[in-house]
């Protein structure tokens, strides 16, 4: 009952202020200070008053707050440790990768197992020194579509 009371002496000073405010030719603000006086009154017809009364002297409802924060400071623990420890994600596929790798279908192809091409093979040293390879197959592209 009290609570209504406080809530509807707000209201009323804020519409007096919002009338004050009009009176003043800011209506824009007028409007605004208006709208934000009848939230209080709004709150208590809902009953959302009623309730955050029964909720704040209720010991039971004290104690699920209670085990609520408990619950989230347990999850927050939890991963800092598990930032901390190296069991992210991340960390996960970097130990799975140094352990051989992602999984391959057993008849898969070469290039999906990643195999590079045959290190035996080295490129000619005329080549090499000369420059002209780099072009030669930049050459045999365009020979081939006619340019």
């Amino acid at each position: 009952m009290l609570a209504e009371t406080i809530c509807s002496a707000v209201s009323a000073a804020g519409l007096g202020i919002a009338a004050i405010t009009a009176y003043r030719r800011r209506f824009l603000a007028a409007t605004r200070i208006a709208a934000y006086s009848l939230v209080p009154v709004g709150l208590v017809l809902t009953g959302a008053v009623e309730w955050a009364v029964n909720t704040a002297f209720s010991p039971s409802a004290w104690v699920g707050f209670g085990l609520l924060g408990g619950a989230w400071l347990l999850f927050m623990t939890t991963r800092i440790v598990e930032r901390r420890s190296g069991g992210t994600r991340r960390s996960r596929k970097e130990r799975k990768a140094a352990a051989g790798g992602e999984a391959v279908a057993p008849a898969a192809s070469a290039p999906s197992l990643g195999a590079a091409r045959p290190a035996s093979a080295p490129r000619s040293q005329k080549a090499a020194d000369t420059g002209a390879d780099d072009f030669s197959d930049i050459e045999a592209i365009l020979k081939k579509h006619g340019i």
